[in-house]
């Protein structure tokens, strides 16, 4: 049987020539990146056919052993290799739970110590002497509207002590311990504080009722009070000093027993559901910060200069009183002296008498009604305006004078 290459060898041997021809050119001819063909040899940016032809046959072989690879690795890691991914898993979630946990801790460290912040600063502003305590814990009933605090006798705790916020007043010391006490809430039935409403001056008793509200008793309808008015302590009860904030105005009820008498609901200004540090008011002497003292040190020293500047003024207008001539009438007798009189605030000097009195005068009408008594010579208007000339002639001694009958 005759040969493939000996039967086909014109064929073969053309076929040859002309994969060589185009390997050949393929060699030397080169591909710009814009996809042109270049001649230039100098043209480095350029790639040879061959090896473009070369890349374009065996790219996509190549893509896809890789993508199945690839696949092939994917599929085992995820599906068939979990051996230890559910112990991970399991170390995961504790780790979430713990980090949330450290971060709820931590937010509620901010906040106390946001609160801390606030409640010292008030404390050190605070003219009374007080001292900061933790809640423990409430009664747990709804009848009695009292809890704990981690203060007591050896702190300086003492029945009846006003406990308060730097919102507001929170209650008073009922039972007081070694080592800690319990406080009656304002809003306790059995509770009382003397508190005024600050716009229109109306002053009540402030206590809880059944639903754990505090609302002020025994007071007259008046329709002055209105929703949103203040309300502070009075300062009468003497647990309570005055001025601190109680609340403000929610609503005004009718008294069910008792018509012309309504009860005026409170909304307190402490937090009183959600307590956790509080003062006790251990001592009502003022305290003042160091530049107040200061300050009022430097206004008593102030104060006595010029007291001792106004002692020493009286002095000298004393002295000046007594050098100087006395201030009296010597026309009138001493009891009748403008600076002797006491029995008239302001005296008022005597009247002077006449220089020529007549019956006329005042206290001559008594002495002239008597018989034999001389009447007074009446004095013409024109001869008493002018006197007499020297030169005119006199009335003679013998002639009798003429008489005017009054």
């Amino acid at each position: 049987m005759e040969s493939f290459f000996v039967r086909y060898r014109n064929i073969v041997v053309l076929l040859t020539l002309l994969v060589a021809q185009i390997l050949g050119l393929a060699v030397q001819v080169h591909r710009t990146d814009a996809g042109r063909t270049s001649l230039d040899p100098n043209d480095s940016s350029g790639v040879r056919l061959i090896r473009l032809w070369a890349n374009t046959i065996v790219s996509p072989p190549e893509h896809v052993a890789h993508s199945s690879g690839h696949g092939v690795s994917w599929v085992w890691n995820n599906y068939f290799d979990l051996r230890h991914v559910r112990q991970q898993n399991q170390d995961l979630q504790e780790t979430v739970d713990r980090l949330r946990l450290e971060e709820a801790a931590l937010l509620e460290d901010a906040r106390q110590g946001q609160r801390l912040q606030a409640l010292l600063g008030f404390q050190e502003k605070y003219i009374y002497k007080t001292v900061p305590a933790q809640v423990l814990g409430t009664s747990g009933t709804d009848l009695s509207r009292v809890f704990n605090i981690d203060k007591g006798k050896d702190d300086g705790i003492a029945r009846d002590m006003a406990v308060i916020t730097p919102d507001g007043i929170v209650g008073k010391v009922r039972d007081v311990f070694p080592h800690s006490a319990l406080v009656l809430a304002i809003n306790d039935p059995t509770s009382g504080a003397g508190v005024i409403l600050e716009t229109t001056r109306t002053r009540g008793i402030l206590r809880g009722n059944a639903f754990g509200q505090t609302q002020i008793v025994d007071i007259m309808a008046d329709q002055r009070i209105k929703p949103g008015e203040a309300a502070i302590t009075a300062g009468g009860d003497l647990i309570f000093p005055r001025g601190l904030p109680v609340g403000v105005v929610e609503k005004v009820v009718n008294d069910p027993d008792r018509d012309s008498f309504i009860d005026v609901i409170i909304k307190p200004a402490a937090h009183l559901d959600r307590l956790d540090e509080v003062l006790v008011i251990t001592s009502t002497e003022p305290r003042f910060p160091s530049e107040q003292k200061q300050d009022i040190a430097a206004s008593q020293a102030l104060k006595a200069s010029d007291l001792d500047e106004m002692n020493a003024q009286k002095k000298a207008s004393d002295i000046m009183a007594e050098r100087l001539p006395g201030l009296l009438d010597p026309n009138l007798p001493a009891d009748q002296q403008p600076l002797k009189d006491d029995s008239n605030p302001n005296p008022i000097a005597r009247v002077p008498q006449p220089l020529h009195p007549d019956r006329f005068s005042p206290g001559a009408g008594t002495a002239g009604t008597g018989q034999g008594a001389s009447k007074p010579e009446v004095i013409p208007a024109k001869n008493a305006a002018h006197p007499p000339s020297p030169t005119a002639p006199s009335t003679a001694p013998d002639q009798p004078q003429p008489q005017r009958e009054p």
